[in-house]
């Protein structure tokens, strides 16, 4: 299965349109404590199978992790279950951060 990938400098410049896609970390939460995208949503891939309901449809969906593997395996998930406009980070927050893009501790609530 083909999995759409997105560069992190397309990815920033996606994050400053308009429309923003929407962004999902799928790290743990103490991963996610360390380093996040700003105004990216948690949601664990553990916790995947159970709420991707949640994850829009009609929108473009961005997927990440630390290098991109469990990322991978989220879109991989999304896209069996008909998603079409979903997109993992290649390289994840750690290619994020290479690119001197910024991260943030993610304030878990």
């Amino acid at each position: 299965m083909f999995i759409k990938e997105i560069e992190p400098v397309e990815l920033d410049e996606w994050l400053k349109q308009d429309t923003p896609p929407k962004l999902i970390d799928v790290r743990t939460p103490q991963e996610m404590a360390q380093a996040s995208i700003a105004n990216a949503d948690a949601m664990p891939l553990v916790a995947l199978p159970l709420r991707f309901s949640e994850v829009p449809e009609n929108e473009k969906v961005v997927f990440y992790c630390r290098t991109g593997a469990r990322s991978g395996q989220a879109c991989m998930f999304m896209e069996q279950q008909g998603y079409k406009n979903v997109y993992n980070l290649r390289g994840g927050i750690v290619s994020w951060a290479r690119h001197g893009l910024p991260v943030e501790p993610m304030i878990m609530q």
